[in-house]
């Protein structure tokens, strides 16, 4: 599988990515059908199928139920094939979602996952906005933050990440969007964005250029239209790929599915999106 730069990191990443939601929550997804986690043994055949296919992209979140608890047993010694994604901001506890974006969570979390994941690095790690994209990005004086004690929101998170990332245990940080404004605002701040982006939503369209002309990588999440394809095409997962990496400033599309026929179909199918 074609390999693209993640913005100017320095990092490669698969045209596709694998997206681990499906391996740790089955609460609060906006799937159009109910699933089951899978055990251990069709976890595991699960990557080492997207190995095969070429994929090294691995998306988590500590939102994602036991995740990245899974991964780290299941990658263990070989912690080198990957690339990981993982996030900060969101927890999600007994069914309902809680956010934090203080530097004190930011960095809890990341200590967090590096034990989960069994590593001493990460290679990605977004936050994970509520949606609430007003705030002070990164390269604001400190004068300018809100004073101590004020809620801090999503943006105020890529401060601490910057500080996780001079450390060395984040490689490179950035911001999962859910608005054009506040994708815009983070992008100053941010080595890479996660941004949706499918036929059906294109708002983020001028962004994925504007990220491109500035170096910044860019994930696409909800590619497939969280598998509501109907009306599509004759393949609409080709159709939804060829959009979404027909755009040069686009460097992996993660898919989220436990179905190894799937992700041979997804694979196959970036593969002829990607001539």
């Amino acid at each position: 599988m074609e390999l693209r730069p993640l913005g100017s990191t320095g990092v490669l990443v698969s045209a596709l990515g694998l997206g681990t939601v499906k391996l740790g929550r089955t609460e609060g997804v906006k799937y159009p059908r109910a699933f089951e986690l899978p055990g251990d043994e069709d976890a595991r055949s699960l990557l080492e199928l997207a190995a095969e296919l070429g994929i090294n992209l691995l998306d988590t979140a500590p939102a994602y139920g036991t995740s990245e608890e899974r991964l780290g047993r299941l990658l263990a010694g070989e912690r080198e094939r990957w690339i990981i994604s993982t996030k900060v901001g969101e927890e999600f506890e007994r069914g309902v979602s809680r956010f934090d974006f203080s530097a004190r969570h930011v960095r809890q979390s990341v200590e967090r996952s590096l034990r989960r994941l069994g590593t001493d690095r990460l290679d990605l790690v977004l936050v994970h906005s509520d949606g609430d994209e007003a705030g002070v990005p990164r390269e604001q004086a400190e004068s300018e933050r809100p004073r101590r004690g004020a809620r801090a929101r999503p943006l105020e998170a890529l401060h601490a990440l910057a500080e996780l990332r001079r450390e060395g245990k984040v490689r490179a940080a950035g911001f999962s969007a859910k608005t054009v404004a506040g994708a815009r605002a983070a992008m100053a701040g941010s080595d890479v964005l996660m941004l949706t982006l499918n036929p059906e939503e294109r708002e983020m369209l001028p962004v994925v250029r504007e990220a491109c002309a500035a170096g910044v990588g860019v994930l696409v999440k909800k590619a497939l239209v969280s598998g509501r394809l109907e009306g599509l095409g004759a393949d609409p997962v080709e159709a939804c790929l060829r959009f979404a990496l027909g755009e040069p400033g686009v460097s992996s599309v993660v898919v989220g599915t436990i179905d190894p026929a799937h992700l041979r179909h997804d694979a196959a199918a970036a593969e002829r999106a990607g001539r």
